[in-house]
């Protein structure tokens, strides 16, 4: 379930870059698949958080869906500081049917370390250096949202839940049609590239401060598929 931070999302190769958008508030409802199957909803939304921000992400299953794992919450509190999302704390709960586990963690600039509490492996429980422009998985979506452009490479480095790593991701070249509801957007698709089985791509538009769809694959089949259904903005 950590890779639901990383529908999962430093700092960002780009060929040509335009000046950074400022933070936009949205609320956007998701329909989650897996397989073809709809297991239930998920919400992804910025708010204003005093003089920062949140994001917020919340998976709800439906039925033994839902007890059997797909409830889950995560959120960032952040701030903005030239342009860039920079993590300030970071919590993660997620309940299965006889287990709630419940992790934080909390990035402290002046010493520059970032550390969680709770239900955190042993091998993630020490400090992790902190670099300028480090991201939580959920800061990352939002940043490739704002940086995707037409063939380009975007890299950032993850710090979430105790362990660091760089991330890649290739855009395409060419738009998607994408609908949601009654509408129809142009999509550039955004691949995660990695070693491994697991592959997460996103769709985004340009306007639009949430991503159209967000896929996630392991070994050659879907862990989640969450599809847009609607948003609303500032």
């Amino acid at each position: 379930m950590n890779r639901i931070a990383t529908l999962a999302f430093g700092f960002a190769l780009l060929a040509a870059s335009a000046p950074a958008a400022a933070v936009q508030t949205f609320h956007a409802t998701y329909d989650v698949y897996r397989g073809g199957h709809n297991l239930g909803v998920a919400t992804l939304e910025v708010v204003p958080s005093g003089d920062r921000w949140r994001v917020d992400l919340v998976m709800d299953g439906k039925g033994l869906i839902g007890l059997a794992g797909l409830n889950a919450q995560q959120s960032t509190v952040f701030d903005e500081v030239n342009g860039t999302y920079r993590p300030l704390s970071q919590s993660t709960l997620r309940k299965m049917l006889f287990t709630r586990r419940q992790t934080t963690g909390v990035y402290d600039w002046t010493s520059q370390r970032a550390t969680w509490t709770g239900d955190v492996k042993k091998t993630r429980q020490a400090p992790v250096p902190l670099q300028p422009g480090d991201m939580s998985g959920l800061l990352i979506n939002l940043a490739v949202i704002r940086d995707a452009q037409p063939g380009q490479t975007l890299q950032y480095r993850y710090v979430d839940s105790g362990r660091a790593r760089l991330q890649r991701y290739t855009v395409a070249t060419d738009p998607e049609t994408m609908s949601v509801g009654e509408l129809q957007y142009s999509a550039l698709r955004v691949d995660r590239v990695q070693s491994g089985d697991e592959q997460t791509s996103i769709w985004v538009a340009e306007g639009v401060p949430t991503p159209i769809r967000i896929l996630q694959r392991e070994n050659g089949e879907d862990t989640y598929d969450l599809r847009l259904i609607e948003y609303k903005g500032a």
